[in-house]
């Protein structure tokens, strides 16, 4: 019942053992007079009414004292438990946590500015852990137990969800929850939290609008996605956008959209269908670009073909621990798909289709800040030339634990001018990294 003493998130609720222990049995009273069935079909308001009333018969029945407040807690925490996530239920809504991680029953971590803080909640035992990640997997048709211990899925927020149980996972089930963000940022708000300057914002804006093809790259939790959600603000709306993710996080403004979903396999193991197969499909629904949430296998080489024949402005993300990498990673990724197409081959298509690679990184201070920009100038000798258009330089720290550092335009003209002089837009982007603007360069 160690959850009992917490309603929501900052908020503690101080609770006396007595009413610890009636707490207990009130609840199992409640869990046993109402039908789970009964209880999903109910609204929420009404559901918490529902259970408050009969906490209040049951405490009255057998003499169990608690005050008004903690029975308002304990049937909050109730229709948590029959209905939501259980301890767990509150941190959904707080729109300070990012992430949350739960290591076993009583180790529960939330993400707060980029800094993983634990958390006093805690779950019953491992049954209920096991039980919560249940109800979310039988939500979304797939079932976890033994025979199957891994689960990727999604709440209906949007939130992705990983779940690995026994015997995989040697602490118990366990849970990670990457919340789904209802707020659309654009790139004043990174300036503003220092994640870049604003000379780099102008420079990613002018590329996004000037339909150049855009990796973003970064390990885990860097802000690949949000990134990448505010560089679409700077698509046209008339333009025909075609998204393929394995989870819908991508929030595009424009009204043209298309968002297609990957879909794992049913019980039976039938039914899957992966983003390889959704960008196949795309590349016959007249796109004007295609932004690919995350690049993680086959769908690379197909990517690869999409950005070579005309769709212009394709965006994606990938894993990866530099801008470099994120280029290798990707020639990996297709000889995986396709191992008899040769490696020159491989190179001269990510040469001719990626133009820019934005790597962005959550730096030990806990903000997330691109870290280098580089541009694909061409290929020479089976090599990619890549020239660096910014990077980040580290200067110290300052009192307060946060890192001092600037970002760094590297004055070079990128080899994808010819292209921002066609959108008027060369002279725009060459302010904005230092560079001596030459005389006619927008015609």
């Amino acid at each position: 019942m160690a959850d009992f003493g917490k309603r929501s998130a900052g908020e503690e609720v101080n609770v006396a053992a007595p009413a610890l222990q009636a707490a207990a049995a009130i609840r199992d009273q409640v869990l046993l007079r109402i039908e789970p069935m009964v209880a999903v079909r109910m609204a929420k308001p009404e559901l918490l009414a529902f259970v408050n009333s009969v906490a209040g018969e049951i405490a009255n029945e057998r003499r169990l004292l608690l005050n008004k407040g903690e029975q308002e807690v304990l049937a909050h925490s109730i229709v948590d438990e029959m209905v939501g996530l259980g301890p767990i239920e509150p941190l959904l809504h707080d729109v300070t946590v990012s992430d949350i991680l739960v290591n076993g029953p009583d180790m529960i971590y939330v993400e707060r500015r980029g800094k993983i803080e634990p958390t006093k909640l805690k779950f019953r035992n491992n049954g209920h852990v096991l039980h919560v990640a249940q109800r979310i997997a039988s939500s979304v048709g797939r079932s976890i137990d033994e025979s199957n211990p891994m689960l990727d899925a999604r709440l209906p927020d949007g939130s992705r969800v990983n779940v690995i149980i026994p015997p995989l996972s040697l602490k118990g089930p366990c849970l990670s929850i990457r919340k789904f963000s209802h707020t659309i940022l654009d790139f004043s708000h990174f300036v503003a939290e220092g994640s870049l300057s604003p000379q780099l914002a102008r420079a990613l804006e002018i590329t996004a609008s000037c339909r150049l093809n855009v990796i973003v790259s970064g390990g885990t939790g860097s802000g690949k996605t949000t990134l990448l959600n505010a560089l679409s603000r700077m698509i046209d709306p008339d333009e025909r956008i075609i998204t393929i993710e394995d989870a819908a996080e991508l929030r595009l403004q424009q009204s043209h959209v298309i968002s297609l979903e990957t879909r794992p396999p049913n019980i039976e193991g039938r039914g899957h269908v992966d983003q390889s197969a959704l960008l196949r499909n795309a590349l016959r629904m007249r796109p004007d670009r295609i932004i690919i949430g995350e690049v993680r296998g086959a769908e690379a080489f197909d990517m690869m073909q999409a950005m070579n024949t005309g769709h212009d402005g394709s965006m994606s993300t990938i894993h990866a621990n530099s801008a470099r990498d994120a280029l290798a990673r990707i020639k990996n990724m297709v000889l995986m798909a396709n191992a008899n197409i040769p490696v020159p081959t491989i190179m001269a298509q990510i040469a001719s289709g990626v133009d820019l690679v934005v790597h962005t990184e959550r730096m030990r201070d806990g903000v997330r800040r691109i870290n280098e920009v580089i541009d694909v100038a061409g290929i020479e000798e089976e090599s990619l030339l890549l020239n660096t258009l910014f990077k980040y330089e580290y200067e110290g720290e300052n009192s307060d634990g946060s890192l001092r550092g600037r970002f760094v335009a590297k004055p070079l003209r990128p080899s994808f001018l010819p292209r921002l002089q066609y959108f008027g837009m060369a002279s725009a982007f060459l302010e904005a990294i230092g560079v001596a603007e030459a005389a006619g360069d927008d015609r």
